[in-house]
C-alpha cells in the first residue's frame, strides 16, 4: 500500500494547471491578419506562432532554448529485453559531454543549449517484472530533480533521454494506461529482435500483470513501471508548465513521461508540442492517445532529444516569420479588396 503523501504536491500541481494567456493570442491573430500573405497560408507554423505566444504570454520568439536529456538505467534488463547491456547508458552520457552524440550536433546546428542528466547510473530501478521500479519517495524526488532542469531559463524545453531498456518500460506505461496487448506496444528499441523481442513482450505482458490492481493511478503506473529519466521528464514537464515555458516532446520513452500526465489531468500537455513520431512501431498510436500530431516524420528512433531538438527549428521559424514579416501597410503592398 502506498502513502499518498510523497505525491501530493504533484497531485495538487496537477490540479492547478495555468492556463494559456489569451490576450497574448489575440495579439498574434490580429498581427496575423495584417502579415503579407494569404489568411492561413502558413498552416501550422501560425498555430505554433498562437503555441507560443499562448504559454510565454508574449510575442511569439525563441532566445533561450534548451535540450534536456535525462539518463537512467532498468533492473528489467536483467530479463534479457536490449541488445547493449547497462554499461551503454553510462558510455554514451561521457558521449554527450565530449560532444559525440547525435543531440551534440544537432544542438550545435540549431544553437540549441543542452544539459545533460545523470540519475544514479550505477543504481538501475528494481525489475518491472518483479517488483515496482521504485518507491513514491524515490520516484517523487526524481520527478522533483526533474523539475529543476528550467533553473538556469529557457524559453523553449525540449526533452530527451537515454537508458537501455527504457523502451520496455515506456511500452509497460502505454500498455498500463491504455490497456490492449503487450505486443500492441512493445517495438524494437535499440534493434531488439528474434527472442530478445520475445522477452520483450513477455516482460512487458508480465510486469502489467502483476502491477494491475494499481494501475489506476497514472502516478502509480509511472512509479511502478517507469524509470528515473521518465519520472524526471515527466516532473520536467510539469516545472515547465508552471513557469510558462513551451515544451516540444521527443519520441517514444518522451511520449511515455507525457501520458502519465495526459492520464492524471487531459489538460497537462496544453503546453506541449510533440516534435517528431519515432519509428518505434506504437509512438504514432500513442500520440494518438495524448492528442498530439507530429511536427516531423524522419524515421528517427534514437532518443536523446534529437528529434524534438530537429523541430526547433520549424518553431524558431514561426515565431520569426510571425515577428519579423512586413504588415501589408509596411510592405506597401494591396490587401485583398
Amino acid at each position: 500500500m502506498t502513502t499518498g503523501l510523497p505525491f501530493d504536491d504533484f497531485r495538487n500541481l496537477l490540479g492547478a494547471l495555468p492556463g494559456p494567456d489569451e490576450a497574448a493570442v489575440a495579439a498574434v491573430r490580429e498581427r496575423d491578419a495584417q502579415l503579407t500573405k494569404p489568411a492561413g497560408a502558413l498552416g501550422r507554423l501560425e498555430e505554433i506562432a498562437e503555441w507560443l505566444a499562448a504559454w510565454t504570454g508574449r510575442p511569439p520568439a525563441v532566445t533561450r532554448p534548451l535540450v534536456a536529456v535525462f539518463a537512467g538505467n532498468h533492473g528489467v534488463v536483467e530479463q534479457g529485453v536490449a541488445p547493449y547491456p547497462p554499461s551503454v547508458t553510462a558510455q554514451m552520457v561521457e558521449n554527450f559531454a565530449a560532444g559525440g552524440a547525435a543531440i551534440n550536433q544537432i544542438c550545435v546546428a540549431h544553437d540549441l543549449g543542452l544539459k545533460v542528466f545523470d540519475l544514479a547510473l550505477d543504481y538501475p530501478t528494481a525489475d518491472i517484472t518483479q517488483d515496482a521500479a521504485m518507491d513514491e519517495k524515490t520516484c517523487a524526488a526524481t520527478m522533483a530533480f526533474g523539475m529543476e532542469a528550467i533553473a538556469g531559463g529557457a524559453d523553449l524545453l525540449c526533452i530527451g533521454e537515454m537508458g537501455i531498456g527504457n523502451t520496455t518500460v515506456a511500452a509497460a506505461i502505454f500498455h498500463g494506461l491504455y490497456g490492449g496487448e503487450a505486443s500492441d506496444w512493445v517495438g524494437p528499441g535499440t534493434g531488439s529482435a528474434g527472442e530478445i523481442l520475445e522477452r520483450k513482450i513477455d516482460a512487458v505482458a508480465r510486469a502489467v500483470a502483476l502491477h494491475k490492481p494499481h494501475l489506476g493511478d497514472p502516478l502509480e503506473v509511472l512509479r511502478r513501471l517507469g524509470g528515473r529519466e521518465i519520472a524526471a521528464m515527466a516532473g520536467a514537464i510539469l516545472a515547465a508548465r508552471m513557469e510558462r515555458v513551451p515544451v516540444i516532446i521527443d519520441g517514444f520513452v518522451a511520449t511515455a513521461a507525457a501520458a502519465v500526465l495526459h492520464a492524471a489531468n487531459p489538460a497537462a500537455l496544453d503546453h506541449c508540442l510533440a516534435g517528431h513520431v519515432s519509428a518505434e512501431p506504437a509512438h504514432a498510436m500513442a500520440l494518438k492517445k495524448i492528442g498530439k500530431e507530429p511536427l516531423l516524420s524522419l524515421g528517427m528512433r534514437l532518443g536523446e532529444g534529437t528529434g524534438a531538438a530537429l523541430a526547433t527549428g520549424i518553431v524558431k521559424a514561426a515565431a520569426l516569420c510571425h515577428t519579423g514579416m512586413a504588415t501589408f501597410e509596411q510592405a506597401g503592398v494591396s490587401e485583398k479588396g
